[in-house]
């Protein structure tokens, strides 16, 4: 006896307990999946080219002002005092990594292949006993490079069309090489250290060193590509807002390059903010030289303008109120040439639209205000004090503005002669070899493991959400087809069926599990089947069973065919027809060939003695194959000798079961099911639809054939739900 409860849960619940047993259910697939993701991550983090970082800090101050006065402006500007922004433009500039570039040669690109996956692990495991020496070839592949194994190219000219081209180079033997392409072969043959030119190809080489045969990639790299590579690659970042502290990393996989090229370009850009500075100075210098000639000569022109003026009018001194107004003059006349002088130098730098360059020019316009002020006081005094004024203002002006310019020129000279800028390296490059960027093991193998599990799971969900088979025979009852029973799959049909699949010559032999495996799970589900058909027909018209199904594939030959040996093993004579002309293979189970049955029994070319086959094994179940394939089925069936000859059979046999083919197909099994008493609907667990099942009973009720009920076949045992617990063996116990 099997007890079952159904539940109908509301379709917008999570059912946790389900979905706990779906991933039971698919635990060998989750883990299988996680153990692969773990053991690639393994192999992966060992076989990996480590990648290494270097990594140098600078140091960016505060630009050295190009003329005194300038730091006071900024500061009463309040501009910022951080360069990092603007540095570090500079820094990975084409200038600074092209100049990195030509200095470690990183044009010419060179280094040997290695066997795939495992080459380059065992090249970096090789160590040699003595300097220089180089790994033997492994298993005679000789093209390979083992370990220790380098080559020096100084010098490699090639024409445009070959830049960035992957050519390769072949050692030889006693230094001598070839270096050629995929697409023309050789192109040139050569030595070490000596210069070879050949097909527009200059090529020097300055070492080398490996096993005859051994193969190198050989690339020439255009400098543009190479410089932007390298911008992509390096990455600077200041520490920290406006502090001025410059990190620069670079990721290789040769740490030694790595520390060469940061300190390269580490080495460039001070040597390169040096220059600006130094530059920039002497710019300004040669500016007030040129003016000091001019402030110089202004000076001479005032000073003797000034003593003829005194000579002519017999003064000598100006009046206490006159010299009050002369200084003010003198101060305000001399803040405007500074300021001018200023802008001069600023406009080399700023546009008109700067605030720095409008805040200086607001200031000479104060200047202006308060000296056209001054100028009216000036007015109000006497011709001989006004002119007298005018003339010593000249002088103190010209005097002032000359040895400002003097202490200016002495400043610079000392500025242009300096060799430090407001840039210094404070760390330089270093790399930390014993602990790679790339890949970080522990890391790299916990991720991988997380992310094998997650897609598993996601995997098991989304076919789960997919396969909307039915899995619950409540599905089925719910349209309306009672479930007589479910039949758990067999794994030992399943091992039966593979053997005969592999085994031609088992082809033609029974295959009744119910014969062979009397005590199986499936066989006992049938035996419960034939107790539940025996009440059902006592209301049936007659002693015919049909056994259909909506799609093929799901078992139905497997269920009429054994539900027959049981019911004939119970001492009941049984007719076992198979009614699917089209592709009927029910001689498979029961053995023999197809040809000889029931094609030619309704076509008259046979008669029912020569067709009738006893069933070995089982002495009360007989069997007629479907014949060879006719032409017509469907008519074949609907032919008046096909309905005499089930006439006739009925009182001949207890029960005969009539194995047709799918409805949702053919028509085949609502013609038969004219003549049945019973009809039975296969449906295959996980495999069939609601929706398919639906429109397989209103197939069958359309021609007014009533669907009796339901067969679950192909039952797999779940972790969860009622599938979980309908059936369990029950066997003898061993003695």
């Amino acid at each position: 006896m099997t007890t079952r409860q159904t539940f109908s849960p509301r379709d917008d619940d999570v059912d946790l307990r389900a979905l706990i047993g779906t991933l039971l259910d698919n635990k060998w697939l989750i883990g299988l999946t996680t153990f692969f993701f773990f053991a690639v991550a393994v192999i992966y983090s060992v076989l990996a080219t480590p990648i290494y970082q270097s990594s140098a800090i600078v140091q960016v101050e505060n630009t050295v002002p190009s003329l005194p006065g300038l730091e006071d402006l900024a500061q009463t500007l309040g501009t910022s005092t951080s360069q990092a922004v603007t540095e570090i433009a500079l820094l990975t500039s084409r200038t600074v990594v092209g100049g990195a570039i030509d200095n470690l040669k990183l044009e010419i690109d060179s280094k040997p292949k290695h066997f795939p996956v495992i080459g380059s692990f065992m090249a970096r495991r090789y160590a040699p006993e003595v300097p220089g020496a180089v790994a033997p070839p492994f298993a005679g592949l000789s093209s390979y490079d083992w370990g220790g194994s380098s080559l020096d190219v100084y010098q490699l000219d090639v024409p445009g069309s070959l830049l960035d081209q992957p050519l390769y180079l072949v050692a030889g033997k006693n230094g001598t090489y070839t270096l050629g392409d995929d697409d023309d072969g050789v192109l040139l043959t050569g030595r070490v250290g000596e210069k070879v030119t050949a097909h527009g190809i200059t090529i020097q080489v300055k070492s080398l060193l490996a096993n005859p045969g051994t193969r190198f990639d050989v690339v020439r790299h255009s400098r543009l590509a190479l410089i932007t590579t390298l911008q992509q690659q390096l990455v600077a970042t200041e520490q920290g807002k406006d502090s001025g502290i410059i990190e620069l990393d670079y990721r290789n996989a040769d740490p030694v390059l790595a520390t060469q090229l940061v300190d390269q370009i580490s080495a460039l850009y001070v040597r390169q903010n040096v220059d600006r500075n130094s530059a920039e100075a002497a710019n300004s210098l040669a500016f007030v030289k040129q003016q000091l000639p001019q402030v110089r000569l202004q000076l001479e022109q005032a000073t003797q303008a000034m003593n003829t003026f005194q000579t002519r009018a017999h003064s000598v001194d100006i009046s206490m109120q006159t010299k009050a107004l002369l200084d003010q003059i003198v101060a305000i006349d001399a803040s405007l040439q500074q300021l001018r002088m200023q802008m001069s130098d600023m406009q080399r730098h700023f546009t008109p639209a700067h605030p720095s360059y409008k805040a200086l020019q607001s200031q000479i316009g104060q200047m202006e205000g308060q000296k056209a002020a001054l100028q009216k006081q000036v007015g109000q005094l006497p011709d001989i004090q006004q002119q007298m004024l005018r003339l010593a203002r000249d002088v103190q002006v010209s005097n002032t503005t000359y040895t400002s310019l003097l202490n200016q020129a002495q400043q610079l000279n000392i500025a242009r002669a300096g060799t430090v800028g407001n840039v210094r390296v404070i760390d330089r490059a270093a790399t930390d070899t014993a602990k790679p960027v790339w890949p970080r093991k522990i890391l790299l193998v916990l991720g991988s493991t997380l992310l094998g599990g997650l897609l598993a799971v996601g995997f098991v969900f989304l076919r789960q959400l997919l396969n909307r088979g039915v899995e619950d025979p409540a599905a089925i009852e719910r349209l309306g087809l009672p479930v007589y029973v479910s039949i758990p799959r067999s794994e030992l049909q399943r091992e039966r069926t593979l053997l005969r699949v592999r085994h031609r010559h088992a082809a033609g032999r029974q295959n009744l599990l119910a014969a062979g495996a009397p005590t199986d799970l499936a066989v006992e589900a049938l035996r419960s089947l034939r107790t539940s058909l025996h009440f059902a027909r006592l209301e049936a018209k007659n002693n015919l069973l049909l056994i259909s199904s909506s799609s093929p594939g799901v078992g139905k030959s497997f269920v009429a065919s054994n539900l027959a040996a049981v019911i004939a093993q119970a001492g009941q004579r049984v007719l076992l027809i198979d009614a699917d002309m089209r592709k009927g293979t029910l001689h498979k189970t029961i053995g023999g060939k197809p040809e000889r049955g029931l094609s030619e029994l309704i076509s008259g070319q046979a008669e029912l003695p020569e067709v009738l086959r006893n069933v070995d094994g089982i002495s009360k179940l007989f069997f007629i194959a479907r014949g060879k394939i006719p032409p017509n089925p469907s008519e074949l069936l609907m032919h008046a000798r096909f309905t005499s000859l089930l006439e006739g059979l009925k009182s001949r046999f207890d029960l005969i079961i009539i194995d047709t083919p799918p409805i949702l197909a053919v028509t085949d099994a609502a013609v038969i099911g004219h003549h049945v008493g019973t009809s039975l609907l296969v449906v295959q667990f996980g495999l069939n639809q609601p929706r398919e099942i639906a429109l397989a009973k209103q197939r069958f009720e359309q021609n007014g054939v009533p669907i009796k009920g339901a067969i679950f076949n192909l039952v797999e045992k779940r972790s969860a739900g009622y599938y979980a617990y309908a059936y369990y063996t029950y066997a003898a116990a061993k003695s």
